[in-house]
């Protein structure tokens, strides 16, 4: 068990490496060969240009040679705190700015909960030696924990009265966070410019029909349905996408969903091939006097030698032609066609009204939903049919419990290098390696940590593929799924594992010589005593994880690896930059474990918290920093994943509450526990009033809003042509190439009778004529037909 030394070796190494790496990144930050490196965003927004170029001398390229910005080298941290909140949103977006909240949410929560902890809690700790009797195996910072209360004391009810007050002041921080980000949400929606996601709604489940093609039933179904005032249409099919253009207030155009799985990789080989292309291409206009050679084997180093330009040309001529072939095979093939459709319409309110209701008598079919923001789709999960997603997440979540089930077995191994003292008793042969003291600080106070962040290195990537086997269709959505696993997987390895695995490490000889009724007691004194590993782990994690996030030391070794050898183009370079993101899926997940550690561990073991204060300070600086200079986000979800911080955040307030009920039961504090069953229950109903009250403004758009955002817009730009703004928004990637602009005017699109084509010779639901024949049903009759049985 890791002592007072231990934790003071191990902040000392983490502090230190921490320090280390703030100095490596102020030294690297400043140099202008990685000047990509370190501010890539301002790169992709065009506002930096390469010092490379226009340094004056040589060496000033690539070295900075001014020393007086080596004595400034922590000036990136205020720098970091200037920009001021909106103009973080404009710059970054909402998403990154809502990101940094939950670090403040964190300070606000932790810090007043910190301070009252030290004044209260750990004196009333501290005044007792009940461990000093108990046997059991402890060390000096378990002394300032509830297990040096003795059994059956009146104490216990400082620890009640704390837990109150905890709970309370945490329900009010996340209240009063959940009604800023609602209110920043529903503000940036309705003063954010245009998007094609707030007029699109994504339909899925689009029933099979004997008589029609997938194309010909969405675009019935909707111009029916959705007619408000429909004056005409056109209908053309233009390679990947049919449209419909309506004179309609609502309904305006429809894009449907294609499998160009295939095609996809076509055109990305194409790429690869073009890039090698314009290098030789490139490489010939510097040297004319020299055609440019390769040889034709593997790597290039056997085979015949021959010209690379014409090589490389008459490869990209063949993968355009195999992909016309291929483009119009999908285009033609109705089999190719999905049974989905983006469907975008004249005006918020009408999306609004379609994304929110149920659109036939059989809800499982016609199933709308608001579309994702056009960078935000997930291309290759739309091919995947409607029917097969509950098979897929089914099988998802097999794999995904005995992935959590097995990993038990790392998480037993590095409990195992926490609890050196009872390991020495059953390998008594490494105890002389082991007592050298700077040796077991080092194992006991270090190594826990970072063996267990080691083990959790390869989950994300798993957890990720998991979500994208299941069928998500967006990629924020693939981030919060992989996030709600990765954070499941943690409460149960990370805290519950690592908790009862410790447990029986700690306390292994104590359990083999005592009856099995007194089991329970033995393991409520030692839940609290994990706090010392749980400590290692923040340091490793929230403190040099941090910091060495902020260095980017991998990045940059692959930028300067692939400018060395690989980049062949300007384009190449931007693609070497590789900003990243923030990483939801990662990130929010291990922040909720410090929400979870905080709260349990405020009334038990409150040595903890100041770790934790300084983690959400550090990391609160340092990422406000990335995403004002580095990260570059992939789309903008205006906030929608606060609701799910929220849950995790009541979660773990509940989980600390239970945990802390069972340990006082355990320390015969009985008259307390009754007191303590109301806690649950109040956390519980102010989760359903959040929820009730804030929910809806992350998961439905106000008919209110939308009218008021459409009669704005209509008022200030009259003349506004949806059309061109929204008919190539959701087109397949692949496809954008062949899609050339529409010239046609609104008023040509407009000349056409009122009629809806179909191919049906009768359709209860239809009240319009059909343009190419059939038959004619009145409004009245279409009632009269409804009601027959």
């Amino acid at each position: 068990m890791a002592t007072l030394n231990d934790i003071g070796v191990a902040a000392a190494i983490n502090i230190l490496t921490a320090f280390a790496f703030f100095l490596a990144f102020a030294m690297l930050r400043i140099q202008p060969v990685n000047d990509r490196v370190y501010f890539p965003k301002w790169y992709i927004k065009g506002l930096r240009s390469s010092p490379l170029v226009n340094g004056s001398a040589f060496a000033s390229k690539f070295v900075n040679l001014d020393l007086r910005s080596y004595t400034r080298f922590l000036n990136w941290m205020p720098a970091a705190l200037q920009m001021p909140e909106p103009e973080l949103i404009d710059h970054a977006g909402l998403d990154s700015a809502v990101y940094l909240r939950i670090y403040l949410l964190g300070l606000k929560i932790f810090g007043p909960i910190a301070l009252i902890a030290f004044t209260v809690t750990i004196p009333v700790n501290w005044s007792n030696n009940t461990l000093e009797h108990s046997g059991l195996t402890y060390s000096d910072i378990d002394k300032i924990s509830i297990s040096n209360i003795p059994i059956g004391s009146h104490k216990f009810w400082t620890h009640l009265v704390l837990a109150y007050c905890f709970t309370f002041w945490t329900c009010y921080v996340l209240k009063r966070e959940y009604e800023i980000v609602a209110a920043m949400r529903l503000h940036f929606l309705a003063s954010d410019q245009r998007r094609p996601d707030q007029f699109t709604v994504l339909v899925r489940n689009v029933p099979p029909d004997p008589d029609e093609s997938v194309t010909d039933l969405v675009q019935h179904f909707f111009l029916v349905n959705h007619p408000h005032h429909y004056l005409s249409h056109q209908v053309w099919s233009l390679t990947s996408t049919l449209k419909i253009i309506s004179s309609a207030i609502t309904f305006s155009l429809l894009q449907l969903v294609y499998n160009a799985n295939k095609l996809s990789e076509l055109v990305n080989e194409k790429k690869k091939i073009q890039n090698w292309l314009d290098f030789y291409q490139n490489k010939y206009k510097r040297n004319p006097l020299k055609r440019p050679s390769l040889k034709t084997g593997f790597l290039g180093l056997w085979g015949n030698r021959v010209d690379a330009i014409d090589f490389y040309t008459s490869i990209v001529e063949r993968l355009s032609r195999d992909i016309c072939g291929e483009r119009e095979k999908v285009s033609s093939n109705t089999k190719s066609i999905m049974p989905a459709a983006f469907v975008s319409f004249k005006t918020r309110w009408g999306a609004a009204v379609c994304a929110q209701t149920q659109q036939s008598r059989n809800p499982t079919t016609w199933l709308t939903e608001w579309a994702p923001e056009p960078r935000d789709v997930y291309w290759e999960n739309l091919a995947i049919p409607f029917v097969f997603l509950t098979i897929r997440r089914l099988i998802a979540a097999i794999a995904f419990f005995f992935l959590t089930f097995f990993f038990m077995i790392p998480i037993a191994i590095v409990q195992s290098l926490a609890n050196i003292e009872s390991i020495e008793k059953a390998l008594p042969f490494l105890k002389p390696i082991i007592e050298v003291k700077f040796i077991k600080s080092f194992i006991q106070g270090f190594l826990p940590g970072i063996a267990l962040k080691i083990f959790l290195l390869l989950l994300p990537t798993i957890l990720m593929m998991m979500s994208k086997f299941e069928g998500f269709i967006s990629l924020s959505a693939l981030e919060r799924r992989s996030a709600s696993r990765y954070y499941f997987f943690q409460f149960i390895n990370v805290f519950l594992g690592s908790i009862i695995t410790g447990t029986a490490f700690q306390q292994l000889n104590h359990f083999i010589h005592q009856s099995t009724s007194q089991i329970p007691k033995t393991i409520g004194v030692s839940i609290p005593m994990k706090a010392t590993f749980f400590i290692t782990y923040i340091m490793v994690d929230g403190w040099a994880g941090v910091a060495g996030e902020i260095l980017r030391l991998k990045p940059l070794i692959i930028y300067h690896l692939k400018n060395s050898f690989l980049v062949k183009t300007e384009k190449d370079r931007e693609e070497a930059m590789d900003p990243g993101t923030v990483g939801f899926n990662t990130g929010e997940p291990q922040i909720q474990l410090y929400f979870l550690l905080g709260l349990v561990y405020a009334v038990v073991t409150p040595i903890l918290l100041p770790f934790i204060t300084v983690f959400f300070a550090l990391a609160y600086v340092v990422y406000r920093h990335q995403i004002i200079n580095v990260y570059h986000q992939e789309y903008e979800s205006a906030a929608a994943f606060w609701p799910d911080v929220h849950v995790r955040v009541v979660a773990a307030l509940i989980v600390s509450q239970l945990l802390l009920m069972g340990l006082l039961s355990t320390n015969e504090a009985s008259q307390s526990t009754p007191l303590l069953i109301t806690l649950p229950v109040l956390t519980i109903c102010f989760h359903r009033f959040c929820k009730g009250r804030y929910e809806p403004a992350f998961v439905r758009y106000p008919l209110q809003e939308a009218m008021m955002k459409d009669t704005l817009e209509r008022a200030k730009e009259a003349n506004l042509n949806l059309k061109g703004f929204l008919q190539n928004a959701y087109i397949h990637p692949v496809f954008k190439s062949a899609d050339g602009s529409d010239s046609e005017s609104e008023s040509e699109w407009e000349r056409s009778p009122a009629l809806v084509a179909t191919k049906r010779t009768s359709k209860r639901f239809t009240p319009m004529p059909s343009k190419d024949g059939g038959s004619l049903l009145s409004l009245d009759q279409v009632n009269d037909e409804c009601l027959k049985p």
